[in-house]
């Protein structure tokens, strides 16, 4: 294959994401795409069968893979396995990953689709892309244009999860508002929790709020509020989840994942990391805010791939969204969902408690003590706030403070 300067298709379809990744597109591709030479890279779990397995394995494919409509035409797949690195999203570093490299990207030109694969041309797509052009050629483009916006067209599928009652996958037109995907789709919140966000293009998006809601989803519109496309992910968020905290796990998420070529993402995202890890640990200051600002514009415009360049999407638009819960933080030293475990403290409301000592035999610490039918007490210099007791208290008598 490394002799030849045959035109080859890569077909991503795993990106190594928090937000999941999409088995029912991988089925879609088999089921629809011809190409001569079809690469598959990804990561599998263990003891799963690929869409490739199962797409090789069925006698009518085989078939169908050769003198494709009575033609000379053949392709084959092959199956390339890797470790889910999330900077193999970018396509250098995909490549770079499947020759045997260091998945790191590099500067372009030159662009894949002239030296890509072993030095030959290489088209990269994700497999939803390539899984739609079978329609597109069946049906015709007016067919597919009619679909969607004005400038997005076609369909999208949604990772929808997080707190929503129906998590799972959903493919909606182009132009379908947020709030029909999380509400009319996904069934809303659970009873009694109130809207508060949505993560939208996984740990390179953005938080969207109830402002947002009726903004048809579409490539320019989600970029225009802050966010963006993506892979699909979107995560719900109800008034218990704290921003700066959701910052804080997207951000040390990118930090791992971060190829370490270029400064700016390697160094950049260690330092962001450490200014929220201080903010959500009561030790932040009125300037710090300033540093997020500053240090994730400079990030944006320089480092070299997508992932670093997208990196501090979720720390600016919680920043624009939900600056009053960053002010809590620095200023009183209060997460005000109680959910930044530096800044609270679990207790026990005597009038509550019925002494019936469940919490202090499930503390991992002993930190809980007291005597048999009368108020138990936690000793908060020991407590490492695991919240074992709030979970198994029948009596609601735990608290946070």
């Amino acid at each position: 294959m490394k002799e030849t300067r045959e035109p080859l298709w890569i077909a991503r379809f795993s990106k190594g994401s928090p937000c999941g990744d999409r088995s029912d597109d991988n089925q879609r591709l088999c089921d629809r795409c011809k190409a001569r030479h079809l690469l598959y890279p990804g990561r599998i779990p263990p003891g799963d069968r690929s869409a490739g397995d199962r797409h090789r394995g069925r006698p009518e494919t085989r078939a169908a893979r050769q003198k494709i409509l009575g033609s000379d035409f053949d392709y084959d797949i092959e199956i390339k396995f890797g470790a889910g690195a999330f900077v193999c999203g970018e396509e250098t570093a995909l490549i770079h990953s499947m020759e045997g490299q260091r998945g790191e990207p590099t500067s372009k030109p030159p662009f894949p689709a002239e030296s890509g694969y072993w030095n030959q041309p290489t088209s990269v797509n994700n497999v939803e892309t390539f899984a739609s052009v079978a329609p597109i050629i069946r049906n015709g483009a007016k067919w597919f244009n009619s679909i969607g916006t004005e400038k997005s067209k076609g369909t999208k599928v949604f990772a929808l999860a997080g707190k929503i009652k129906n998590v799972g996958l959903v493919e909606v037109p182009m132009g379908t508002t947020l709030r029909e995907v999380i509400f009319d789709i996904g069934g809303g919140l659970e009873e009694g929790k109130k809207f508060k966000a949505v993560q939208t293009g996984g740990p390179s998006g953005g938080a969207l709020t109830a402002k947002n809601l009726d903004v048809p989803i579409d490539y320019d519109n989600l970029i225009a509020c802050g966010s963006m496309m993506g892979s699909g992910g979107m995560i719900v968020m109800d008034d218990d989840d704290c921003m700066v905290a959701v910052a804080k796990f997207f951000t040390e998420f990118t930090m791992d994942e971060t190829c370490g070529k270029c400064t700016p993402c390697r160094i950049g995202s260690k330092r962001l990391y450490e200014i929220l890890d201080r903010i959500t640990s009561g030790l932040g200051t009125p300037e710090d805010l300033d540093r997020l600002r500053s240090l994730g514009g400079v990030i944006k415009d320089t480092a070299l791939c997508g992932l670093g360049q997208s990196m501090p999407n979720p720390i600016l638009s919680t920043i624009n969204n939900f600056e009053d819960e960053y002010l809590a933080h620095i200023n009183e030293s209060i997460c005000p969902t109680r959910t930044c475990k530096n800044l609270l403290d679990f207790v026990i409301d005597e009038e509550k408690c019925v002494g019936c000592s469940l919490c202090a035999r499930v503390c991992p610490v002993t930190a809980i003590r007291g005597t048999v039918q009368k108020p138990y007490t936690i000793d908060t210099s020991i407590c490492i706030k695991c919240g074992i007791c709030l979970d198994k208290c029948r009596f609601a008598a735990i608290l946070k403070k």
